[in-house]
């Protein structure tokens, strides 16, 4: 009671309170990071391997095994490790412990990539390490195009110019563009003409590395001057790259531009991009989990027109798949949400307490308390995401409660004729330990957060901080602005009854006789009925535990899910061609699949369609998340018109168009929003079944007969093996004895293959500074591809040896030359060593903790994940036991809905026992609390009655809004008990002690519970974009407050009736203990 009287001496204390609370909560919000999510801290490290060439096996046993054992004995709080390996690329994931410093585990993994080196292939670099977590999705995209200008000319602009100028935004990552061909000094050789002059591959390389060199020749002191040395080591021009020469013959110089021809190029390209039918060239726009993403997102559109004005003429950059836009709105929808709920709140409290100047006190503190939970996050270090702005519009209902309970105590103690200061003092005195005793039941329901994991941690931490800060502060208010500002603005009404006889009543005031008559004539009704139930108690509870009973029927009918789903107008397709299709043959068939997705989508729903076909940069795999492992892969990303049809249904039609009108091309859909990607944290499916095993030849099988099992599962959609088990490949097979004969080792043979077809630039890096723009470009020796055509023009490749004793002709078998000195070197073809024969291969090899497994992926569609998931489990389970060597695992949304689904079910328990002892210490009895616990089944009932009829699922949103369900239905129970003891204590039977409470608390209870509902209505109705997120949380509250309601108006009184036997003994129990005390003394 001190800080009320302290708040009626010091008045103006409490206005700058207020003031200071409004300018502290401005500042905080102004500064707060606005994203679509909390940040998920849950650290990962993705290391990049590149080796151009090199196969998905021998990248995976001489790269990544090598690596993920190093780590799993050198690195410290490891969770799993995951890999892919690709050709050319190989990825390792490195998922560590929560609470790991993950600075700590980039140094580790950094020192034992370095230490392997020297164990993997020669020429290997270490790899690029990324930090990641769930938050780091692409938000934009930075088109690049313009008139004149070419592919090469864009990515290599974007690459060395435009990439350098954004990095200098806080919060954002950017990997290299996407399309366009990377540009180099290409050396196309001619196998031909390198037969013609008997050299190899080999010895443009060794010339090219001979005459282009970046060594300095040091200085020369000359009298009193000392001069640089500057030689033409590098030419000037690519054009002098063709004047270098590589041999003599019989004294004239062999050049490399007789061989060959040397130019400014582009590497043989590997992504194609197409926006709109057109090929173009992007750069990803990802931002940092901590960053805000409206913010990355202004500060692109910001800096791009000073890059364009910097840029050479006729360069166009724009910005596209801008997901601000989603996450503004979806915030947006939020906000609007708790002002419509504080107006209408607002609206409830001005027609049960009849004076605005009442209104006005419980209508600031519900702001103020608001304002206060934001200076709380802000000090937390959370951001303003829906989660926490849904926790605030769920606390709105009850923001009101503690102030409208004061204030209409206010009103009562008036009206027995108390001065208004004794009044404010009084009631404050009266509802002080009921007020703390609730506000304290709604925050330790909230417990079951902390036993989240995952994701789901991560998510609805700050939403339960949200609200706990705010309730904890409305109660403050209620102790300090509430009677400060009721003493000052009350004091201009009269108390209820107390008006003159001459007093001519105005409109509000018979608006407010008419209302208290509705509400008497209500609560009559309701006081009946209490009468005809309490009349058949027995009968009463047996059909209340009956109905509670079978409404837990409802759980198979309302499904489980993880999260709602949100539709963001935006639809991800990955394409797959037949294993090996070539990228232009690729681009080809996406051509005729994007005719097919305008003919399914009308064109005033389609906004744009993108696709990326092939692998860009091989470090950008570090940064997204991409099923394409090689030319026949495609992502294809559909976006639609703001006000577009439901999304569902298109990508349900496409799903039925797409097989049929492109039989042998493979189709499935991947989550495109922003929080699909984020709960998927990196998985391509929200079903992720793994047969696991070093043996493809056994767990192959096993996965294709568990894929066929999966598809026949009602709610499936997408089934499909992730793993490209059949790539065409020619296998090359060296008679080592014939190569030896005329000189020629593996290696000669290797590095001549590894030139001609996939470049010079791995074993033999070269590199040239182009004067103009001072970025160096490598010099790549390579043949051109349309010069390799066919197994025959392949086997006419040209090799070389030399040989310091004795050189043999270039054929096998043939007789010695010279005997004594090194000779000249002699072209062989590759035919005359090598047999070629056709196979194939795995496209990709996946790890999970350092074993193989086999992914069979799937989506969930008219049906909910529980459901799928069990009937998922239950073909599993046909399989029997599995070979030695194999294992099966579940993994996705499945696996992290059913850990939340069992922390947040155990917390719940917990957290009603908690309740219990909260109120044992309140009531001083074991009774007492049981029969309020009484509400909470009742509660539970009516959120799986809402969830069925409103079509929603049980997931963590609808969890989340059982618990504030329970926490309400345990308050509201409160105040029936603790009146139905006062009356006790009076003298009256339990009968009439039950059926008094219902009388006389109907009316705070039904305005409490009515005030939840009312707040929670335009969350519940999901009328905003991005509502669908939230509204299972408002559905939850409305059917759990609806059905407590009448049980705590009708149950509760009757189980008191029958349990309370014995007048209450709390009250009791200071005065044994002062008597002890007496008597002692």
């Amino acid at each position: 009671m001190w800080i009320v009287r302290l708040a009626l001496r010091r008045p103006y204390t409490v206005v700058v309170l207020c003031i200071v609370i409004v300018v502290m909560g401005a500042l905080a919000f102004t500064r707060m990071v606005v994203d679509i999510f909390p940040a998920i801290d849950i650290p990962v490290v993705i290391a990049v391997f590149q080796y151009p060439g090199l196969s998905a096996e021998e990248m995976e046993k001489r790269v990544i095994i090598v690596n993920e054992r190093g780590q799993s004995t050198t690195v410290n709080g490891i969770e799993r490790l995951e890999s892919q390996s690709i050709e050319g690329i190989g990825i390792l994931k490195t998922y560590f412990q929560p609470g790991t410093t993950i600075a700590a585990g980039v140094a580790q993994i950094n020192a034992i990539a370095q230490t392997i080196l020297r164990i993997t292939p020669p020429g290997m670099q270490p790899p690029v390490l990324v930090q990641f977590n769930a938050g780091n999705v692409p938000v934009a995209q930075v088109a690049m195009g313009g008139e004149g200008w070419s592919e090469q000319q864009l990515f290599d602009y974007g690459l060395n110019f435009i990439r350098p100028r954004l990095f200098t935004i806080p919060g954002l990552s950017i990997p290299g563009p996407y399309g366009g061909k990377s540009a180099q000094v290409q050396v196309d050789i001619d196998p031909q003409k390198l037969a013609g002059y008997n050299v190899s591959p080999n010895d443009v390389v060794t010339a090219l590395l001979n005459s282009n060199l970046i060594l300095p020749a040091g200085t020369a002191k000359m009298g009193d001057t000392e001069y640089d040395i500057r030689l033409n080591s590098s030419p000037d021009t690519t054009d002098e790259f063709n004047k270098l020469p590589i041999k003599v013959v019989n004294g004239a110089p062999v050049l490399v531009g007789d061989v060959g021809n040397v130019h400014f190029g582009f590497a043989p390209q590997t992504n194609i991009v197409r926006v709109n039918g057109q090929r173009s060239t992007f750069l990803a726009i990802l931002k940092h989990s901590e960053a805000s993403t409206t913010t990355v997102v202004d500060a692109v559109r910001g800096l791009l027109p000073g890059v364009m004005a910097q840029a050479p003429p006729g360069l166009q950059l724009k910005v596209g798949f801008d997901q601000s836009v989603f996450v503004r709105a979806a915030i947006a929808n939020v906000v609007r949400e708790a002002v419509i709920a504080t107006l209408l709140v607002s609206l409830m409290v001005l027609v049960f307490l009849g004076s605005w100047r009442s209104t006005l006190v419980v209508a600031i503190s519900i702001p103020l308390s608001i304002l206060v939970g934001i200076v709380a996050l802000f000090l937390t270090d959370n951001s303003v995401n829906i989660m926490t702005l849904g926790g605030f519009a769920l606390a709105i209902g009850m923001l009101v409660d503690d102030a409208t309970v004061e204030v209409e105590n206010i009103h009562r103690n008036r009206a027995l004729g108390k001065p208004l200061t004794v009044a404010v003092l009084d009631s404050a005195a009266q509802i002080a330990v009921p007020a703390i005793v609730s506000t304290l039941s709604i925050c330790i329901v909230f417990f079951p957060v902390l036993l989240l994991t995952g994701a789901a941690k991560y998510l609805f931490t700050p939403l339960a901080g949200a609200v706990v800060f705010s309730m904890l502060a409305s109660y403050f208010l209620s102790r300090t602005l509430v009677p400060m500002m009721s003493r000052a603005i009350l004091g201009g009404e009269s108390p209820h009854g107390s008006a003159p006889p001459d007093h001519r009543p105005g409109a509000l005031e018979r608006f407010s006789r008419q209302r208290e008559r509705a509400i008497d004539a209500v609560r009559d009704l309701y006081f009946a009925g209490l009468r005809r139930v309490m009349a058949r108690r027995a009968f009463v509870l047996v059909c209340a535990a009956a109905i509670i009973g079978l409404s837990f029927l409802l759980l198979r009918a309302v499904g489980e899910d993880f999260f709602p789903t949100v539709d963001a107008g935006l639809i991800r397709l990955h394409v797959r061609a037949p294993a090996g299709t070539r990228l232009e043959a690729t681009e080809r068939i996406v051509a005729d699949v994007e005719e097919t997705v305008r003919g399914v989508i009308p064109a005033r729903d389609l906004d744009s369609i993108s696709s990326n076909t092939g692998l860009p940069i091989f470090y950008n795999l570090a940064f997204v998340q991409s099923d394409n492992i090689g030319p026949q892969d495609t992502d294809m990303l559909i976006s639609l018109h703001p006000e577009h049809g439901p999304t569902i249904e298109y990508i349900r039609e496409l799903r039925r168009a797409l097989p049929m009108r492109h039989p042998g091309i493979q189709f499935y859909f991947q989550a495109a929003d922003i929080i699909s990607q984020v709960l998927n944290f990196g998985l391509a499916a929200p079903i992720d079944i793994q047969v696991e095993g070093n043996n493809f030849a056994l767990t192959f099988p096993i996965a294709q007969k568990l894929e066929g099992l999966i598809r026949s599962v009602p709610g499936t959609a997408d089934v499909h093996i992730a793993q490209l088990m059949n790539y065409p490949t020619l296998n090359v097979q060296v008679d080592r004895l014939k190569a030896a004969q005329i000189g020629l080792s593996q290696k000669d043979v290797a590095t001549s293959m590894l030139t001609s077809l996939a470049g010079s630039s791995l074993f033999a890096p070269n590199f040239w500074l182009n004067p103009k723009n001072l970025v160096n470009y490598f010099v790549v020796v390579q043949t051109p591809q349309p010069l390799v055509y066919d197994t025959r023009t392949l086997l006419e490749s040209p090799l070389t040896a030399q040989n310091n004793g004795s050189i043999r002709s270039g054929r096998p078998g043939a007789s010695n030359i010279v005997v004594g000195r090194p000779g000249p070197v002699v072209a062989t073809r590759l035919g005359d060593v090598a047999q070629m024969s056709r196979t194939i291969r795995p496209a990709v090899v996946n790890h999970y903790t350092v074993q193989r497994v086999i992914d069979i992926l799937a989506n969930v569609d008219r049906r909910d994940l529980g459901g799928v998931s069990a009937a998922i489990d239950r073909q599993v389970a046909t399989l029997g036991k599995m070979p030695p060597g194999v294992a099966i695992r579940v993994r996705g949304q499945a696996q992290a809905m059913r850990s939340s689904f069992r922390g947040m079910g155990q917390g719940l328990v917990l957290a009603i026992a908690l309740v219990y002892l909260l109120m044992v210490v309140n009531f001083q009895s074991w009774l007492d609390p049981l029969i309020i616990i009484m509400a909470v089944p009742g509660a539970l009932a009516g959120i799986l009655w809402m969830l069925a009829v409103s079509g929603s699922t049980l997931n963590v949103e609808s969890f989340m809004g059982s618990i504030m369900a329970v926490g309400v239905a345990v308050a509201n129970s409160i105040l029936v008990v603790n009146f139905a003891n006062d009356m006790r204590r009076e003298g009256l039977s339990a009968f009439q002690a039950a059926l008094e409470a219902g009388r006389v608390r109907f009316r705070p209870v039904v305005m409490t519970a009515l005030a939840m509902i009312i707040g929670m209505l335009p969350m519940a109705l999901a009328l905003g974009e991005g509502g669908e997120q939230n509204a299972p949380l408002g559905r939850a509250v409305i059917g759990g407050l609806i059905a407590a309601t009448v049980t705590t108006l009708f149950v509760v009184p009757v189980v008191y009736s029958l349990l309370r036997r014995k007048p209450p003994v709390s009250h009791e129990l200071d005065a044994r203990f002062a008597r002890e005390i007496g008597e002692r003394l």
